[in-house]
């Protein structure tokens, strides 16, 4: 008995490896470690979905001081009633226990280069350890005064959000280029025209979507008369779009760029249209914003409904994408130097002897593969998780805030803005991809 709790004992405490006891295929520690992290962040994102959902929300009035004497606001005391936003309020303090615990992890992990640094063991192992830092600082969230705490972080949680749907987009580039690289390559080499067929139909498939997209958008956040701002936002990024199209089957670009063609675009013109989505259900004019009808409404008719809740379609969405996205940071490496240039990360051919010897042995276990190096950056990978904290937070809040007089959440122009002008930097970020080995033709883009 000893013997077996000193063994789970060096489990919980031990390295990323041990986490597996044996159970895995020959696997990278520096894998298991990231992929521990980001279950990190999925379970705080799961509470937060359970605190949100209305049920649970009502007794988030048995926390002590969590509603009632909501703190002072000015050096006023204030006593309001927050029962609309308990929800809120619980996923704001989640998503400042997950970003100080990923903050933290940052800022001890800076210029760690090996695993024989003795803070890789800290990356890598303690994970039991970690759990109760995380638990330690979310009981610590909860009793943060209110005052203008919300208020300030719903700012921090506007920039972490706009900084993490630009990884999306160079995330989503980078599978773009590849996806398109491995059906030509194999189209090249069996010379079969069955992959140029998928090449075309998966293109066709991603543009249709964009031009329902376009249509629903003007059909259900647009009126004959008025809502201008969105007839203008839809119209913009379809004009950008267009633009990008033309410009990634241009002669000049295809000599340059072989691989690039109209999968990449068409993708990237439906995700800008998710985006642009995304930002008109925040447009705060009930006759152009079919949602706020539901979330935000005063009227006796709706009095029943919660208004804090996230599970409109945007916010799905959003959540697919941001799990996705999250579990690409974790186990993968890109195939192109400049995409593992920008996101800090080695190639995908790191410690592959070692995991050779690995598989000639006949062990199926974990093993350390950056004894010579880290195959990323451990400080860059904290920060994405930080980001995604912040982005989930905002994704389940709607980026609703309380107005003035706490008694109601308001969607501001500010969420708007943000993420169309996140699908603006990400249109550009794709241009430069286009044209960057024409500007510079010295520098190595393959």
């Amino acid at each position: 008995c000893m013997g077996m709790l000193s063994l789970q004992v060096s489990c919980l405490c031990g390295s990323a490896p041990c986490l597996l006891c044996g159970c895995c295929p020959s696997a990278k520690n520096s894998t298991i470690s990231r992929l521990l992290f980001t279950f990190f962040l999925f379970l705080g994102t799961l509470v937060s979905i359970i605190m949100i959902i209305p049920g649970v929300e009502k007794e988030l009035h048995k926390l002590p001081g969590f509603c009632e004497g909501s703190g002072s606001i000015l050096g006023v005391q204030t006593h309001v009633n927050c029962d609309s936003f308990l929800g809120h309020k619980a996923v704001y303090r989640m998503g400042f226990a997950m970003a100080a615990f990923f903050f933290l992890f940052a800022i001890i992990m800076v210029c760690v280069r090996s695993s024989k640094d003795p803070r890789a063991a800290v990356q890598n192992g303690f994970w039991f350890f970690k759990f109760l830092v995380l638990v330690g600082i979310t009981v610590g969230a909860f009793y943060i005064p209110d005052g203008a705490f919300t208020s300030v972080w719903f700012y921090f949680g506007v920039v972490g959000s706009f900084l993490f749907i630009l990884i999306q987009l160079i995330l989503l580039i980078d599978f773009a280029h590849s996806w398109s690289q491995l059906w030509l390559r194999n189209a090249g080499e069996s010379n079969a025209k069955g992959w140029y067929a998928a090449l075309c139909i998966v293109t066709f498939i991603f543009y249709a979507a964009s031009i329902a997209a376009i249509v629903l958008l003007y059909v259900y956040y647009t009126k004959p008369e008025g809502c201008t701002e969105g007839k203008v936002l839809v119209s913009i990024n379809l004009i950008l779009c267009l633009i990008l199209s033309a410009v990634s089957i241009l002669p000049k670009i295809q000599e340059a760029q072989p691989h690039s063609g109209l999968l990449q675009a068409s993708l990237i013109t439906l995700y800008t249209f998710y985006v642009t989505w995304s930002a008109l259900a925040n447009v705060p004019i009930q006759t152009c914003n079919p949602t706020l009808l539901v979330r935000n409404s005063t009227s006796l008719a709706m009095a029943t409904q919660p208004l804090t809740t996230w599970w409109d379609a945007p916010s799905i969405v959003g959540l697919i994408i941001f799990i996705l996205c999250t579990l690409f940071i974790s186990v993968r490496s890109s195939d192109h130097p400049q995409v593992n240039k920008l996101m800090l990360t080695e190639d995908s051919g790191a410690g592959a002897g070692a995991e050779a010897a690995a598989v000639e042995s006949g062990l199926h276990r974990a093993y350390d593969n950056e004894q010579d190096g880290v195959s990323y950056n451990y400080t860059f990978f904290h920060l994405c998780l930080l980001l995604a904290a912040l982005y989930i937070m905002m994704t389940l809040t709607n980026w609703y805030r309380p107005d003035e007089s706490l008694q109601m959440l308001t969607s501001p122009w500010t969420a708007v803005w943000v993420k169309i002008s996140s699908s603006w930097a990400g249109l550009l970020l794709y241009f430069w991809t286009l044209v960057a080995p024409l500007v510079l033709p010295d520098r190595d883009f393959s």
